[in-house]
């Protein structure tokens, strides 16, 4: 299937037409102009989207989750269908290789059925069950069920950096969706003719699952024209938002200063320290700057876990740090997502460059390796780290700064840190049990801690945890990846005293579904 990109908004189970012109595609490589030109949804057409979406939620989150399974499961099938056109597509917009925007696909069909399989099953929704007592001396006690419920509609803001998986029906549409919450989802500026694609697929999913109208709508359009006034619709009731701290907060500020305040699940900075041990050093120093420079450099190094901050004792690590400098020194620049990105990322690297007490361990050496999409390695002491703000920050791209000093000095310094998705130490099992101490510094700033590896590539699987202390993200207590984001969409409900065949299935005494529930406190089927 060839995919007609219109440049209007999906509105349910139609199009928009807009007005003013929100903004066109731009060829990452030429920069040239894409057409179409996309129009920004109006106010009345935010309004339908919305209005549509809570008209939706009643008959939405009343069905089974096998019903939604089922939406999730053709969501998958039709974007498998036009995954030729979101490669030819993204590629021209993002800059990314053909392989990594149908790989990302491949993730995102995948996160689809991961969830349709977590609703079908069915347990995810804890049901808890505590019998009535009535003979209960001194008072009796009444029969109370509970389980989680859909919150109602949810709006999501496409990620710049991950055109599939972090977008249209990326993770938090899908774990909406599986929840049983409408999603109004709003465009990135950046990749909106892969937004078009993605969303008529969903929009035929839909159909052809007869799922109710305004299950999904896709607006275009800025932040002060559709963003904010999406997010202070009184109809929504979060969102899920991947981007900038700047970003992230003003929608935080959008959702708190609305007569309903509503949660605001942000992914937004993060520099993910990386911790080196004697021991890692000891087992091969040349191999270890090979792995640690794959992962900077890795999709130009715009991924949220890129490892930017390298934790290295003193006089220790001159192999490692020679082998760095050769891979930096001879590396080829990478086009990267978006012009603003580029000059975002090349200021970055030259306020770092700038700082006093920092050292420019390793440049490219290509033509314009001083510009956007070149790696740059920096290396600071601790004390010097630690005294100025700015080398805490993140440095979107393939560069990183290494911080020297005692393993006294760096385990000192880990709480001083922000919060971050991730938190990295090598070394030998024999010095983690040494450093436990420094482990736990490591685990409280972090919602994923690795040992031996590197933090760019997140699977998406139940366990997974993709979130951590502010502000890598809003709420360390969520993840934005894997089944445990739905948790994100849903609250807890009691029902008190009902008759039986007025319960839900999961919390009827026969428990049609067979699933596992916790009766008066033991979990069984």
């Amino acid at each position: 299937m060839k995919s007609t990109l219109s440049g209007t908004s999906v509105i349910g189970y139609a199009r928009g037409t807009g007005s003013t012109a929100a903004g066109q595609a731009v060829h990452a490589a030429s920069g040239a102009k894409l057409e179409p030109v996309y129009l920004s949804a109006t106010p009345e057409e935010v309004d339908q989207a919305i209005d549509l979406a809570a008209a939706a939620f009643p008959a939405y989150s009343a069905l089974s989750g096998k019903e939604r399974g089922a939406f999730l499961r053709a969501i998958a099938e039709q974007i498998e269908g036009v995954v030729d056109d979101i490669a030819e597509r993204g590629v021209m917009e993002t800059g990314l290789p053909d392989a990594r925007l149908r790989g990302e696909t491949v993730r995102t069909t995948g996160q689809l059925r991961l969830f349709a399989a977590l609703i079908e099953e069915g347990s995810w929704v804890d049901a808890r069950i505590e019998k009535a007592q009535p003979e209960r001396q001194p008072l009796p006690k009444a029969d109370i069920r509970s389980m989680l419920r859909p919150l109602g509609p949810v709006a999501v803001f496409c990620a710049s950096n991950f055109p599939m998986a972090f977008s249209v029906a990326g993770g938090d549409t899908a774990a909406a969706l599986a929840a049983g919450c409408p999603v109004v989802v709003v465009a990135h500026h950046a990749h909106p003719g892969v937004a078009e694609i993605v969303a008529q697929a969903v929009m035929r999913a839909a159909v052809v699952t007869n799922m109710p109208e305004g299950v999904f709508s896709l607006l275009y359009g800025g932040g002060r024209a559709v963003g904010v006034p999406v997010v202070q619709h009184p109809v929504i009731q979060a969102v899920g938002f991947t981007g900038s701290r700047s970003g992230g907060t003003a929608l935080m500020k959008a959702a708190a200063s609305r007569p309903q305040p509503i949660p605001v699940y942000a992914e937004m900075s993060s520099v993910n320290p990386v911790v080196i041990l004697p021991g890692a050093l000891e087992r091969g120093e040349a191999a270890l700057a090979e792995a640690f420079f794959n992962s900077l450099t890795l999709g130009v190094g715009q991924f949220c876990t890129n490892p930017g901050l390298i934790f290295l004792p003193e006089g220790s690590g001159f192999v490692f740090l020679d082998r760095l400098k050769q891979l930096v020194g001879t590396s080829m620049p990478g086009v990267m997502l978006s012009e603003g990105i580029a000059k975002a990322y090349v200021d970055a690297v030259e306020a770092f460059a700038g700082t006093p007490g920092v050292e420019t361990i390793a440049r490219s050496a290509a033509p314009n390796g001083n510009g956007p999409g070149a790696a740059a390695v920096f290396s600071v002491s601790v004390r010097r780290f630690l005294e100025e703000d700015l080398l805490q920050g993140e440095m979107f791209g393939p560069a990183a700064l290494i911080v020297r000093g005692t393993l006294e000095e760096i385990a000192a310094t880990i709480p001083e840190l922000e919060g971050q998705l991730t938190a990295t130490i090598h070394g030998t099992e024999a010095e983690l049990t040494a450093h436990s101490s420094l482990v736990q510094s490591l685990a409280n700033k972090a919602g994923r801690v690795i040992f031996n590896g590197f933090p760019t590539g997140v699977e998406v699987c139940h366990a997974m945890v993709h979130g951590g202390p502010y502000p890598s993200t809003s709420d360390g207590r969520s993840t934005s990846v894997g089944t445990m984001s739905i948790h994100r969409f849903v609250r807890a409900v009691c029902y008190q005293s009902f008759p039986d065949s007025c319960l839900a299935p999961e919390l009827q005494d026969g428990n049609p579904l067979g699933i596992w529930r916790m009766v008066d406190g033991e979990l069984g089927r």
